[in-house]
Order: structure tokens, then C-alpha cells, then sequence
């Protein structure tokens, strides 16, 4: 069920581990991001499994917004520094991306995580919730891992390296369309 829920994520972790070029501080603000908003995610699901419903069911669709607007903010950024040196875009990219902008994506990216995971959580009771949460909590640590791994490979890294700044902003607004047409945001 988590793998299920969280492919996507491992190619937009990738890209943003990219983005560190292997630096560790980088590196770790990845992860504590991923893990802010996967822990944003289960609390949204273990509410939503004992009844108080934390979002609208009308409302999640509208979380595209969130990473198309990381997006776009990328891309602009990705212009206006088209003509930098690149050892001003090397310097730029080394901090990698930030806590609270990973936690964003990956939370908006987990309107398909919650559905799941409610209804889920709601059968297997509070003990159950508490095993898949540890089980879910060490698979945000694997694809941390895998992400990373993906990242560091030669060619992944080369081609992340030097296609990285555009390949955000596509990633993160093609997640935020797919999530705004997906749950019919706008009438779409």
C-alpha cells in the first residue's frame, strides 16, 4: 500500500536530492522535509480514520495548487538565472531545496495516500494504525534511501545536474495539474 501511494515520489525525491549534489546538509533537509510532510499525511489519515474529518472531501483537490505554484516559482527562477555562470548556479543549488518546500509537495502530493489510508485505518483500528504507521514511517526511509541512490548515480546525477532546474518545475506542475484535473478542481 505505500509503495502503491508513494511512486511518484521517488522520482520527485530524486530530483530534489539532485539538487543537493551531494551535499549532506542538503541531503538531510530532504529528508527531514519528506518526513514533515509524510507526517503531515498520516495525521490527516488517522484523524480522518476516527471521524473528525481535518479536510473537506471537496477541498483536497485544491492542494494542486500548492506544488503547481512551487512549480511555476521554479521555472521562474530557473529563467531568470538561465544566463548565470555556473559557478553562480553551482553555489545557488548547493543548499538543495528547502524543508518546508519538500513537506509542502510531498503533502500535496498525498491527497491519494489519505484516501487510501483512511479508509484503511478506520478497519484496522488503533492498534493496526499504529503498526501500518511505524511500517509507512520506515518506508519514507527507504525511498529516502532509493531516492538517493537514484541521485547519485553517475548518469542520473550528470543529467539531474544539468537538467534538474528544469525538470522541477515540470515534475512539481505536472503534479499539481494532474491533482487539480484528477479530483475536479475548478470544474475541470
Amino acid at each position: 500500500m505505500f509503495a502503491v501511494t508513494n511512486i511518484d515520489d521517488l522520482l520527485v525525491l530524486a530530483v530534489f536530492f539532485g539538487q543537493t549534489r551531494g551535499h549532506k546538509a542538503g541531503a538531510w533537509r530532504v529528508v527531514a522535509g519528506q518526513y514533515l510532510g509524510f507526517v503531515a499525511i498520516l495525521a490527516a489519515a488517522i484523524v480522518g480514520a476516527l471521524g473528525a474529518g481535518l479536510l473537506p472531501e471537496a477541498v483536497i483537490p485544491y492542494l494542486g495548487l500548492l506544488p503547481l505554484a512551487l512549480g511555476v516559482r521554479a521555472g521562474v527562477n530557473a529563467w531568470r538565472h538561465r544566463n548565470d555562470s555556473d559557478d553562480d548556479a553551482e553555489h545557488e543549488h548547493d543548499a538543495g531545496p528547502a524543508v518546508l518546500q519538500v513537506a509542502a509537495v510531498t503533502f500535496a502530493n498525498g491527497g491519494d495516500n489519505v484516501g487510501v489510508y483512511v479508509p484503511v485505518f478506520t478497519v484496522a483500528g488503533t492498534s493496526g494504525m499504529t503498526v501500518y504507521t511505524i511500517v509507512f514511517l520506515i518506508g519514507v526511509a527507504i525511498w529516502c534511501a532509493a531516492s538517493w541512490f537514484l541521485a547519485t548515480r553517475p548518469v542520473i546525477a550528470r543529467s539531474l545536474s544539468r537538467w534538474g532546474h528544469i525538470i522541477l518545475p515540470v515534475v512539481l506542475i505536472g503534479i499539481g495539474l494532474t491533482i487539480l484535473v484528477e479530483g475536479g478542481a475548478f470544474g475541470l
